[in-house]
């Protein structure tokens, strides 16, 4: 009789973690396809009230997609999925930032910015597969490996801490991305044009097939992905080691970037203290590995309402600060 009760408790586990695999597999087909054949049919420079909807669609695609996993999984799987939602969420902030130089440095044109970053996002989608599928693996043979993950995140929120953040000028960041071994490698390794042809990525010139500055400009951002990846990934896997929360709510942070990019490209910098709160966020994400072996047990409630508190605090400080300066 247990034999058989432990039989039919397992089938419905592996077929309820199927069943929310497949939902999550469509509901991103379904935002992936409506990004490219319905909010940005056209090569247009998208309007702030445009984007400001889609944003706000894409955030709550995201949120509903916690309450079914609150429904289906219970409270503090969906409590870990909301903190990985809203700490990649943050961390994304500087992927905005680089995105908008990379454009510059590169010269790509607004009207065609928004199809390089569908298929960066695309590429980011499976990119992030591959990571975390690896964390996972390390974790599962190796569980020490979380002990490096917490050490890295410590150092990486203490460094954060100690770095003036003062906003560099676009052109000392330019200078620094056109320096950087990424970019030079592309140039170096690949045939690359700086003419636009119209939002194709690559072009023929002569008989002979170039890169475009759309093409150049989106592997360089698949690039700069993976680098800010080695911060979200180890944060989210210290929140929890469920393989579906890490990645659903890594990637649903992820996809609404785009419209996110065209909404705040000129206003992110103003989030002065948003780093400042991110910084002590990926320490205390870091430390919270090691408080139960002093006696401190942290619920996943307490996670959620701390990341929050600290972000919207850095949020809320950056925007007060600059009131308090204008007036």
């Amino acid at each position: 009789m247990f034999e058989k009760l432990q039989y039919l408790f397992t089938h419905h586990f592996v077929l309820s973690q199927n069943l929310m695999w497949v939902c999550f597999a469509i509901a991103v087909a379904v935002l992936l396809f409506l990004d490219l054949h319905v909010f940005n049919r056209k090569n247009e420079v998208p309007s702030f009230k445009h984007t400001f909807w889609i944003c706000v669609a894409y955030i709550g695609a995201g949120l509903l997609f916690g309450v079914f996993v609150w429904y289906e999984e219970g409270t503090s799987k969906a409590m870990e999925y909301f903190t990985g939602f809203l700490v990649e969420k943050s961390l994304s902030m500087d992927n905005i930032f680089i995105m908008s130089v990379i454009f510059t440095s590169i010269g790509v044109p607004r009207i065609y910015q928004h199809r390089v970053l569908f298929w960066g996002i695309l590429g980011a989608v499976v990119m992030r597969a591959l990571l975390i599928g690896i964390g996972a693996a390390l974790i599962s043979n190796f569980h020490w490996v979380l002990y490096l993950f917490s050490a890295f995140l410590i150092y990486t929120g203490t460094k954060m801490a100690l770095e003036n953040h003062e906003p560099e000028s676009e052109e000392d960041t330019e200078t620094k991305l056109k320096n950087s071994p990424i970019y030079r490698a592309i140039e170096k390794y690949f045939p690359v044009t700086h003419k636009i042809d119209g939002p194709h990525f690559i072009t023929k010139i002569k008989g002979k097939h170039y890169m475009t500055p759309l093409l150049f400009a989106l592997l360089t951002i698949e690039l700069m992905d993976v680098v800010f990846a080695l911060d979200s990934v180890p944060a989210i896997f210290l929140i929890t080691e469920d393989v579906f929360i890490v990645y659903t709510s890594n990637i649903f942070a992820i996809l609404g970037l785009r419209a996110l990019y065209f909404l705040l490209e000129a206003a992110v910098h103003r989030f002065v203290y948003l780093k400042h709160a991110l910084s002590i966020v990926l320490i205390f994400i870091g430390i919270k590995i090691f408080l139960p072996h002093i006696g401190i047990e942290l619920q996943t409630w307490h996670s959620l309402a701390v990341t929050f508190a600290l972000l919207f605090g850095g949020v809320f400080i950056s925007l007060f600060k600059e009131k308090e300066q204008k007036a």
